[in-house]
Formats: C-alpha cells, structure tokens, sequence
C-alpha cells in the first residue's frame, strides 16, 4: 500500500533551489539526472516510508540520501508522507 505524499512549501522551494543550482553549475543533464532520482527516491518513500534512516529532528522525521550532495527530509504520518525540505549536504549540519 503506497501512502499520499504531500509536498511542503518548503520542500518545494528547496527542490526548486538544489534543481537550479545543479542547472546553472552542471547543465540540463545533470540537473535531469537529480530529478529523476528525486523522482526515484519519493515513490520508493511512498511504498516503504519508513525505508530510510531516522534523523534527530524528531521522532517521525527520517532523511533520505539522494546523492551524496543533497538528502530530503520527510514526516511519516499514519496516511501520508509530507515532503520537508531538501538538504544540501556540503552546509553546515542542521543539528
């Protein structure tokens, strides 16, 4: 049973930052590489939520690795998934 997943404002303004980063630094095809594996990564959190590891941000809150570059951070609720923010990693740890 695949769960809804629901995107954050936040999440999406993240998404939209990493994705034009990678766009502007590494070109079209880099950046469509990133989207497929964000694209990859949501439908593996939707089948399997609770798939990757927990984070210390709270008890819910797990954080998928994308590339070693950025991570996405999620909220497992008993019906849904919402979509935190996406995280680069070469920033300093938010924790």
């Amino acid at each position: 049973m695949s769960l809804n997943i629901f995107y954050t404002p936040h999440s999406s303004e993240s998404f939209k930052s990493v994705y034009h980063f990678i766009l502007a630094k590494f070109g079209q095809r880099s950046a469509d590489g990133f989207l497929s594996k964000v694209e990859k990564t949501i439908a593996l959190i939707s089948e399997y939520p609770m798939m990757f590891k927990a984070s210390d941000l709270g008890e819910n809150i797990r954080v998928a690795l994308i590339t070693k570059q950025c991570s996405l951070f999620y909220l497992v609720k008993t019906d849904a998934v919402h979509l935190l923010f996406f995280w680069d990693n070469r920033q300093e740890p938010i924790f």
